[in-house]
């Protein structure tokens, strides 16, 4: 669906991303995670088309991004943002219906297919009964749910999320990226969610891909890649990773520097 090859991208003559290779599978999920700095907004801003590459290149169903409209890369790609600002007071229709622009053509209003489209996204997201109400009279998870909806009205075949939990309580990101994955498992959409919480990144994701210096650093499934070393190269954290009770997937546990680690205390290991 999706491949980055040899990316090298920065700002004013500065690299981020240093020679990255990257790809995301039909139907996966993939939870990009990294320090700040590690180059993870700058590969979205990349892959959307808004950043241009010094070297390398992206490719959209085997298409160089380059050489694709941006309208024809907004029916395939639809993205979520950390920041859930919109300029206007609209309603949340309004807001979700701007998710078929790309589909919409010049000059010809929207047609039975958009409104069925909107209706399924507000249906699918739970956000229906705010559909009258303003988008600057909701609370921020509100809010990131219609941003969810505008992008599925927007029917992508990949999703980007970008942060998408960066203001949200714990209830708001399980129930944020809960409907995403089922989304993946029952629809086949394809993600690729930049996330700065590795528990959530486990708990969701089928691959992680860790960036360090703008670059690759491990890839694979969540127990191969979060793992203590990993985690104290790419962050310099002191952490202990355990097996989730219930799910069994890795779980990263936090140490203040300056406090033992408890379980070594307590002859518990990791797993």
């Amino acid at each position: 669906m999706l491949r980055v090859e040899s990316l090298t991208v920065g700002y004013g003559g500065t690299p981020v991303l240093r020679g990255l290779d990257l790809a995301v599978a039909r139907g996966e999920f993939l939870a990009v995670v990294g320090p700040n700095g590690s180059g993870k907004s700058t590969l979205v801003r990349t892959v959307i088309g808004a950043l241009a590459p010094e070297s390398g290149r992206v490719l959209l169903d085997g298409c160089d991004l380059r050489r694709l409209r941006p309208r024809e890369v907004a029916r395939k790609v639809a993205v979520v943002a950390q920041e859930t600002a919109v300029g206007f007071d609209f309603t949340v229709a309004e807001v979700v219906a701007l998710g078929r622009t790309p589909h919409i053509r010049p000059l010809r209003g929207e047609g039975p297919r958009d409104r069925e489209a909107v209706d399924e996204a507000l249906r699918l997201t739970g956000t229906a009964p705010l559909a009258g109400r303003r988008i600057t009279a909701l609370s921020g998870g509100e809010r990131q749910r219609v941003m969810v909806a505008r992008a599925l009205a927007q029917e992508p075949q990949l999703l980007i999320l970008d942060e998408p939990t960066a203001h949200l309580d714990i209830a708001q990101q399980v129930d944020l990226l809960g409907l995403v994955r089922r989304l993946n498992r029952t629809r086949g959409l394809t993600v690729l969610a930049i996330l700065h919480d590795l528990n959530l990144a486990a708990l969701y994701a089928d691959r992680v891909v860790m960036l360090k210096d703008g670059r690759g650093w491990a890839d694979g499934p969540p127990g191969e890649v979060l793992t203590e070393a990993n985690i104290q190269a790419v962050y310099g954290s002191r952490v202990r990773v355990v097996r989730h009770p219930v799910t069994g997937v890795p779980q990263v546990l936090l140490l203040a520097r300056e406090v033992p680690d408890p379980l070594s205390a307590a002859g518990v290991g990791s797993d």
